[in-house]
């Protein structure tokens, strides 16, 4: 396999808390993955084309205003695609952490391709659309939906819709539960990280002998999974206000820094919107 790093859809620029780094704009960080037998697969689209054309629409004026996006057309999904020399209809699945408009906007770009996506976060993203987090127009067109469930690692009084059977003990990884995504190989996980939205969860990649673990946005910010457990400022401010499970957040928090410790070198995870991160691992395979 080989697998592409993609930022699809820069938004406002940040400040590291340290010396060295320059500051960058955030990104909407993506993984377009060639494989042997079955495709292209996209983790995650970023925004798409609906939403630079036509962005108080489908992202909402109070989304846009906030997170300041740049609406370039050539970092939209699709459009990298087809700079790499492939036809869009060769994305044959879309594994998703969760539905927030960032990290689903170019769903409509790829009608064809199955969406694997959490059944808790789908009933979610159903239930309170349009909203601040989720809109209907990134799924209007009906993709097929591949839904799983898990059982809830910190079972709430009322949780809402969701989560039901655990998958197979046998599916565990590094100590997570995971599922393997229908009608692909077992390089590629779905591995609950709860906490930010009703149904988030991170994607596994493996590339060779080491796995990439996307997290989305179990956390914003390298430190925050490093021994300083540093949250960003600014981004900080986004990651507590956009939470549906403080303390399942905190938790899935720690669990990963004991991931990273105990197997860094089996295991490079990476956020969704952390720019240092991704200036790290766009260069090249890891």
């Amino acid at each position: 396999m080989r697998i592409h790093h993609l930022n699809c859809g820069s938004v406002r620029t940040v400040d590291p808390t340290y010396d060295g780094p320059a500051s960058l704009p955030a990104v909407n960080h993506c993984l377009l993955v060639e494989t042997d037998a079955d495709g292209l697969v996209l983790v995650e689209t970023g925004l798409g084309l609906g939403d630079v054309r036509d962005p108080e629409v489908t992202l909402g004026a109070d989304w846009v205003a906030m997170a300041q996006p740049a609406l370039e057309e050539e970092e939209t999904a699709v459009r990298q695609v087809v700079r790499l020399g492939y036809d869009p209809a060769d994305v044959r699945h879309i594994l998703l952490t969760h539905l927030d408009v960032d990290h689903c906007g170019g769903l409509p770009d790829f009608p064809g391709a199955r969406v694997h996506v959490l059944a808790a976060e789908l009933a979610a993203a159903r239930a309170e659309a349009p909203s601040y987090r989720y809109r209907s127009a990134h799924w209007a067109h009906e993709p097929d939906w591949v839904t799983y469930s898990f059982a809830d690692p910190d079972p709430d009084p009322d949780p809402g819709p969701g989560p039901a059977p655990a998958p197979d003990p046998a599916d565990d990884w590094f100590g997570f539960a995971s599922h393997r995504p229908e009608g692909l190989p077992e390089e590629f996980r779905l591995v609950p990280l709860g906490g930010h939205t009703a149904g988030h969860t991170g994607v596994a990649v493996r590339d060779a002998d080491r796995w990439l673990l996307h997290c989305g946005d179990a956390y914003y910010y390298h430190r925050e999974v490093e021994e300083a457990k540093e949250p960003h400022p600014v981004m900080d401010v986004v990651q507590t206000r956009s939470q549906v499970h403080r303390d399942l957040r905190i938790g899935t928090q720690a669990r990963l820094r004991e991931l990273v410790r105990d197997h860094g070198d089996e295991v490079t995870v990476f956020s969704a919107h952390d720019p240092w991160e991704f200036a790290r691992l766009a260069g090249g395979r890891v």
